[in-house]
């Protein structure tokens, strides 16, 4: 299992992501609303603002202060890392 730092030492599995997006459109904003209502809504910013929305294949929303760019950068970050570890081991 490949764990991603979303900032603040809180992780989520990359296995288990399905999409990476911006905060600021209007049906992201509902999405937002409906796992709160729901239930399903983590909330990892600590108070800060959110700058990007993780979806998950359980229909958990995940809000990260972190920019998209960012968390896609750590989960590359994580496969250049195995695939580097892999290789060494042949």
């Amino acid at each position: 299992m490949k764990l991603v730092n979303i900032g603040f030492g809180n992780l989520v599995s990359a296995e288990r992501l399905v999409a990476i997006v911006s905060p600021e459109s209007a049906p992201i904003k509902r999405l937002i609303g409906e796992a709160k209502e729901h239930g399903t809504l983590i909330d990892a910013t600590h108070g800060r603002r959110t700058r990007a929305v993780l979806i998950t294949d359980s229909d958990h929303i995940i809000l990260t202060y972190l920019q998209s760019e960012t968390v896609a950068n750590r989960i590359e970050e994580e496969n250049n890392d195995i695939s580097l570890s892999e290789d060494e081991n042949e």
